[in-house]
């Protein structure tokens, strides 16, 4: 068990007056069977923002601020304490699904929003060639596994060499990218053979040295969950399971539904992003 406390700090600086704006903040972690978020504040500034709190479709807590002041600054800063307990459990055969069942109408109905492949997510014929080539003769579970394996040997974890709007059959030609681009990929593969997967996007604490009380710089991260039975979570930059250090904030098709900060604007033109991370733990 780990408990973290996560300050979010995102800010826009315009190059001119914004008029008006309308906003969707993604920053507040889950509370789920592996975490609980004890607390949690998020603040905007402009203060005079209109703020309000919803689930989206896939469970997300959404707050959703408008701001009809002028303004050349727009700040948000999100505050929670999570309390993490993970546990990597290797399943029985008798727990894994068969490629039968994965199949089986009930369940493809059910898990329609994981199979099907998104603008960002489809591999592209080379990438579902070469996994359906690794995976031969394994089960789901294995072969979940195989394709991580795969992933890692395939591409590199470059910053600066793919960008936001990247898809990953994009990322798969230049065979680098981040965190994003490796999850993309990565679901596009399993979604491929027929494996329920969706996008995670959080926070990750990057030094497990770090002593209680210490504040590290930490990182907004993405990884992927599949369904074999359960859902399982892995970390394909790290290539290992998500752990403790992993907080959960989204999850989705893919990057476009768990966005930590968008909107629309009357004005601005142009501006300059500055994201701050602190991750500190507190037990």
């Amino acid at each position: 068990m780990t408990r973290l406390l996560i300050e979010h700090r995102t800010g826009y600086d315009y190059l001119r007056r914004v008029s008006l704006s309308y906003n969707e903040a993604r920053m507040t972690p889950l509370t789920d069977p592996q975490q609980v978020v004890l607390e949690s504040t998020l603040k905007v500034n402009p203060s005079s923002a209109a703020v309000a709190t919803y689930r989206d479709y896939w469970g997300t807590r959404v707050t959703s601020f408008d701001v009809h002041v002028p303004h050349e600054h727009l700040e948000v800063t999100a505050v929670s304490t999570v309390e993490v307990s993970r546990s990597e459990r290797v399943p029985g055969e008798d727990e894994i699904l068969s490629w039968e069942h994965l199949a089986a109408p009930s369940l493809t109905d059910d898990f329609s929003d994981w199979l099907s492949q998104t603008p960002l997510s489809e591999p592209g014929e080379e990438v579902r060639k070469q996994v359906a080539a690794v995976t031969e003769g394994l089960n789901p579970h294995a072969a979940a596994h195989a394709v991580f394996d795969w992933l890692r040997a395939e591409m590199d974890y470059v910053q600066g060499a793919t960008g936001v709007q990247t898809n990953a059959r994009d990322a798969w030609a230049e065979r680098k990218g981040v965190c994003q681009d490796l999850a993309h990929v990565a679901i596009g593969a399993l979604r491929s053979l027929g494996v329920p997967a969706r996008y995670i996007s959080g926070y990750l604490h990057p030094r497990r040295s770090a002593g209680v009380g210490e504040t590290v710089a930490g990182q907004s991260h993405a990884w992927v969950e599949w369904y074999d039975g359960e859902w399982r979570g892995w970390d394909p930059t790290n290539s290992g399971p998500v752990s403790d250090f992993h907080v959960s904030v989204a999850r989705g098709r893919d990057y476009r539904d768990v966005s930590p900060l968008k909107g629309i604007l009357s004005g601005g033109g142009g501006s300059t992003l500055n994201v701050r991370v602190a991750i500190t733990r507190v037990a």
